[in-house]
């Protein structure tokens, strides 16, 4: 608990030096300078990504919604991306930590983490394994490449589609030393309510202790722009079952977020349904679970 009062104190000081009652950290943002054959993935759909999302453009919004820190997640693949991050954090205090890219598959995987091990401000890694194909969790240069997390007490962040969820248990099963954490919920498929193949899923990889969720991601799973606050209740009530409030934790997916609402609506969605929960419990999912996690 001294790493939320050091947080809170830092960004909120009064007169008689007490602070807030506890740090609200945004497990998962990103940042990028656009431009369009890096980001190949923001394609015309999305013309509202198509320019630079800085920290400076989330300054205003992270204040008004009393965020104190964020975990920088990569949004391309290259070790170009990891040195991107790296720089900001050095010029925004609001970036807490990062969550790089490096080519776990390569053959002198233990040599690149060594070079990027010189970075206190890398918590871990992630590879967009959603557009990769089913079996991809499984090849041989991949889970060497996880095994060699551990050394550096790195995390790792399953990005995945819900359909993924089988291949992503079986992989989680071969590693139970390593932290990783399930991005998005996994994704279910909220804009055609489809729930019972995912819910499975996800009780099953809750299971294992060493897996945490990140409630972020959920808004660009719905016809966009086009939902209810009622179309992600039974989603949350799912992976609160499964996961507890000890290993969920607050993202946003902000810029990706903005296809389909705002920061406040997706902040003030997820208070609205914690409302009865405790005080503590409110805590450990908006600030304390990832300071925990990413060792901020």
């Amino acid at each position: 608990m001294r790493q939320l009062k050091k947080y809170y104190d830092a960004a909120n000081p009064s007169p008689t030096g007490g602070g807030r009652e506890g740090a609200v950290i945004d497990s998962h943002v990103h940042f990028w300078k656009y431009d369009k054959k890096t980001y190949e993935w923001i394609d015309n759909s999305m013309k509202t990504l198509q320019q630079d999302y800085l920290p400076e453009h989330l300054a205003l919004v992270s204040r008004r919604n009393n965020v104190d820190g964020v975990v920088a997640v990569q949004a391309t693949q290259s070790e170009m991306e990891t040195h991107f991050l790296v720089e900001l954090a050095k010029t925004h205090s609001i970036i807490k930590g990062a969550v790089g890219w490096i080519d776990l598959q390569a053959d002198n995987i233990a040599e690149r983490l060594q070079y990027f091990s010189q970075y206190p401000i890398i918590k871990g890694y992630r590879h967009v394994v959603q557009g990769e194909p089913l079996d991809f969790l499984a090849r041989p240069n991949f889970r060497r490449g996880i095994a060699a997390l551990k050394a550096y007490n790195y995390t790792y962040d399953i990005l995945i589609f819900h359909n993924q969820l089988q291949p992503a248990i079986d992989f989680v099963r071969a590693f139970p030393d390593q932290p990783f954490v399930v991005d998005h919920c996994a994704k279910p498929d909220i804009r055609h309510k489809k729930i019972d193949d995912w819910k499975a899923g996800i009780q099953e990889i809750a299971k294992f202790p060493n897996v945490s969720c990140k409630l972020s991601g959920l808004f660009t799973e719905t016809n966009w722009k086009e939902w209810s606050a009622a179309d992600f209740f039974p989603y949350l009530d799912v992976v609160f079952e499964a996961f507890g409030t000890d290993r969920l934790m607050f993202g946003s997916d902000w810029p990706v977020m903005l296809l389909s609402g705002i920061y406040v609506q997706w902040k003030s969605l997820l208070e609205k349904y914690m409302e009865s929960f405790s005080a503590e419990d409110r805590e450990k999912v908006f600030g304390s679970n990832a300071i925990q996690f990413y060792n901020l």
